[in-house]
């Protein structure tokens, strides 16, 4: 009987080493009985250029691709190939389909990704919500264009460095020039805090011991919704301090499955089995000791 040889996928990103992608991708082809194989590739920035057109030519059946590499992704994708309405509009990529015909197609699956679990979690949306935003590049700006597409009633885009939140600020303020929006420091975002409805924690900050809490205990209140994207470990300091004063907290891990069931869906134009994803990032989580 012939072998069929497993079509590789990977993640690109750097670092890379932490994710619990192959988990749940590798679970999912199993399951399926599909020849898929995913895997982590660290790559430099200087390198992703070059990276993506040797992975094509290899024939990898698809990419996903993470931090530091989302927006140049993006630009890269926009200017020789092609990109998804989603990634267009957001200015970030982190999933790539590799066509037949040899197009490259830059994705999101980010965003939807995140509103799945939100959902998921909260049982909301954030329209009509007041958001704050910590960290504004990558998947930070995908998720604040994402809130201004669904309602939000108003944004604080929280970054350490001004260059990066006021572009974030001019693009949403193009897209919706009466929404108030406004960009600061962290140390006014801590003073501001508790009058927003809804935080997202969108930088690396906690995946490490020692890591701080970028918000101290009285930025939090009863009835606030608080969604920390990283999910090893799975209670961050900010979100052990969010949930003592009342808040109701999410970690990332509902937004890695499901962008990644979206991206499982692109790839193959099979139906992604969640569950059994799902249980193979917690068991992969388990697995793993604690950042």
């Amino acid at each position: 009987m012939k072998t069929v040889s497993p079509i590789p996928y990977a993640l690109l990103g750097h670092p890379v080493g932490h994710s619990l992608s192959p988990a749940m991708h590798n679970a999912a082809f199993q399951h399926l009985g599909l020849p898929g194989r995913y895997i982590l590739l660290d790559v430099a920035p200087a390198d992703l250029e070059t990276t993506l057109d040797e992975l094509h030519g290899q024939s990898f059946g698809g990419l996903n691709i993470t931090i530091p590499h989302k927006e140049a992704a993006c630009r890269f994708l926009n200017r020789y190939h092609s990109l998804s309405d989603t990634a267009r509009r957001l200015g970030s990529v982190n999933t790539v389909v590799f066509h037949r015909d040899g197009r490259m197609e830059g994705h999101n699956t980010d965003a939807p990704g995140f509103l799945d679990a939100f959902r998921e979690a909260f049982r909301a949306t954030p329209r009509g919500k007041h958001v704050m935003l910590l960290g504004c590049g990558g998947a930070g700006r995908a998720l604040a264009l994402t809130c201004v597409e669904q309602g939000a009633a108003s944004l604080r885009l929280v970054d350490v460095n001004p260059d990066v939140r006021c572009r974030l600020r001019r693009a949403i303020r193009r897209r919706a020039p009466d929404l108030p929006v406004a960009g600061m420091a962290p140390a006014r975002a801590a003073r501001v805090a508790a009058q927003c409805n809804v935080i997202i924690q969108a930088t690396p900050v906690g995946m490490k011991p020692g890591d701080p809490s970028l918000l101290p205990p009285e930025a939090f209140r009863k009835g606030q919704l608080v969604v920390d994207l990283i999910y090893n470990p799975a209670r961050t300091p900010l979100l052990a301090i969010a949930k003592a004063a009342g808040a109701r907290v999410a970690n990332g891990l509902g937004m890695l499955l499901h962008q990644g069931v979206r991206a499982f869906r692109l790839w193959t134009g099979q139906k992604p089995p969640v569950n059994v994803m799902r249980a193979a990032l917690e068991q992969g989580l388990q697995d793993r000791p604690p950042r």
